[in-house]
Formats: structure tokens, sequence, C-alpha cells
């Protein structure tokens, strides 16, 4: 069986991810936030269903209460699947919000009392997650405000912990980017289990950081990011190359610290000439190593401009896109229209 799980962008979200990786740790695992993203979201797994060779699936969506136009379309799209497949839809929720929709679906539940997570992990619990329900208990007091209960500050801590994770993009990195969360979720859990935990945990958030960005040597938090993201784009050059008036470039979006990561990756790669970020604005920032007039094309693509190494601009015909390879189409027509 083929698992797959949609869930929000917070804490909550990701931790009832961290509950079913143990469970289906070949799953694939994606999230959103509310808006136009669920539905983009919605149809990237149903894409990789119709894919499948595979003969069943389990499709769960956690922490996202749908509105009913939202709901009637997956369910519109599994019906239409399920006459060719076996594909089990399940929604687990907790906002009050999804009491309309959860009413006409047998597949939404809905439970207002626990943090999604908490529902997650009483549907699935078994030995392999048994482990984790200090950790949940944790996550559950500061999601739903249960500010007298113990795990409480814990919870705010581990809040904040996720919150801040943006060193690996989801929208590049989306893989990478869910395993640094894993990390962090399961680096935190020895601290449960000492007194003041929460003060500790604290006080070690850069080391915890560190700790999934090391593989040889220690350095400084900044150039362990730098380093992983260029063994990222390492891997991936090829399918995120771009090209401007013959200039060779790589395309990455929303990544942060671009300028550092820019001027690494070409200085590690001297066939390319330019690098490109777009974060999920619309505005983009470009760099050179002395290969090409990067003002020039920030003008010509968007009326920007800059520095001959460095420049920047806002795309106005930008709009939003939440999935990397539709981002990468979109830029790569403009950059043809604009030479």
């Amino acid at each position: 069986m083929k698992f797959y799980h949609l869930s929000h962008t917070d804490l909550d979200g990701y931790t009832c991810q961290f509950i079913t990786s143990h469970l289906y740790p070949d799953g694939y695992f994606i999230n959103a936030n509310y808006g136009e993203e669920v539905e983009v979201r919605i149809d990237e797994i149903i894409e990789k269903i119709e894919d499948s060779t595979a003969k069943e699936h389990l499709f769960l969506i956690s922490d996202l209460n749908l509105s009913p136009q939202e709901a009637a379309y997956v369910d519109k799209r599994i019906k239409r699947l399920n006459e060719e497949k076996s594909i089990k839809l399940l929604l687990l929720d907790h906002h009050a919000s999804g009491l309309e929709t959860a009413q006409i679906y047998p597949w939404y539940h809905l439970d207002v009392l626990r943090s999604a997570s908490k529902i997650v992990y009483d549907h699935f619990k078994n030995e392999k997650v048994e482990h984790l329900e200090p950790l949940i208990s944790a996550v559950n007091a500061v999601d739903i405000w249960l500010q007298d209960v113990e795990g409480f500050e814990f919870g705010k801590v581990l809040m904040r912990l996720i919150d801040e994770a943006k060193e690996i993009n989801r929208y590049t990195f989306n893989s990478d980017n869910l395993a640094y969360k894993f990390h962090m979720l399961k680096a935190a859990m020895p601290y449960l289990k000492i007194d003041n935990g929460h003060i500790a945990l604290d006080d070690d958030v850069c080391k915890i950081k560190k700790s999934f960005f090391i593989h040889e040597h220690n350095d400084t938090l900044d150039n362990l990011i730098t380093k992983h993201l260029l063994d990222l784009l390492r891997t991936h050059k090829e399918e995120m190359t771009i090209y401007f008036q013959g200039n060779k470039g790589i395309l990455t979006f929303g990544v942060q610290n671009s300028s550092i990561v820019g001027n690494a990756f070409l200085k590690e790669f001297p066939d390319y000439h330019f690098f490109m970020n777009v974060n999920p604005r619309g505005t983009f920032s470009l760099r050179a190593d002395n290969k090409m007039d990067v003002s020039q094309m920030a003008s010509l693509i968007a009326g920007g401009g800059g520095h001959p190494n460095a420049s920047g601009g806002k795309i106005k015909e930008f709009k939003e896109f939440f999935r990397y390879e539709q981002l990468k189409s979109f830029i790569e027509e403009l950059l043809k229209e604009k030479e």
C-alpha cells in the first residue's frame, strides 16, 4: 500500500507527519498552508496516485479543515480514481470551523477537544509510535493552549523550534525540509526526561540545528547550512538549470541567504553564469561571478537593477506558486519572452 500525507505547516501539522513517518517511512509527505495551496497539494498527491502502479493507497489529510468546496473537490477526484484503484481517504482534524464539512463526508473526522497530532497518534497508535506519547502530550498542550498542563512550556519551545526551521526551503527541497524538522523533533525528545527540560532545550536550539548539518567538521551555522545547500544543488542542478541569452544559470525558490549560497555555488560551478532565487512574493535576486552583467538581466526581465554581479527586482506578472516545477516553467517562459 502506498501512503500519502498532506498536513498543515505548523508544529501540530508536522508532528502529525512525524508520527506517520514511523509507520510509513516510504510514504509521500507534503504540506500546505490555508488558501490556494490546499488544492495544489491535493492535485500533487492525486497525480502521484494516478502514476502509481500500486493497487491500494491511503491518502491522509491532517490539521487542515477543508472548506466545503475543497472537500467536494477531493471527494470527487478520489471517487473517480476509485473506479480503477483502491484509495482510502481519511481526514483527521480539530478545527471547529470544519464542522459543516465534517457533517457531509464520512471520511472527515473532527474532534475539537484534541490537537490534530493527538488525534493522529490515537488513531494510529501501536508499538512503533508509543514512545512518542510524551512529545505528543506537549504538542497537544500548546496547540490547544492548555496552560496548566505539564508540557505546555516545553510545547512553546517546540513551536518556535519548528516555526523558525526555515533554513531548508520546503518549496525547493521538500524531503530535506521535512527531514530537518523531523530531526529536531527527535532531538528534542530526550529533554522531556530532565528537570526544566524546556529551558535546556531552549538553550540548545542552535546546537540541535547544527547537529543536522554537521557531517565532518564543525563550523558556524551559516557555513554549515551553505555547505548543505550546495550539496543539494550539486545533486539537483541539472533539473534546476535555466538559460538567458545563452547564459547558463540555476533557479532556486525561496532560499534564505541566497547571496551567500549563490556566490558559493558560482565559485564551485564555473560553467554556470548566474544564480537566480525567486521568493514566493515574486521578488528575485540575481548573482554572477564576472561572467555576465545581471543588472542588465534584471532590467530586461522586470525593470530591476543593481550591480553587475548582484541585482534584483520584482516580477509584475508574477502569481503565487507552490510547486517548484510550476515556478520554473513560468520563469523559463518569462526569460524566453525577454530575450
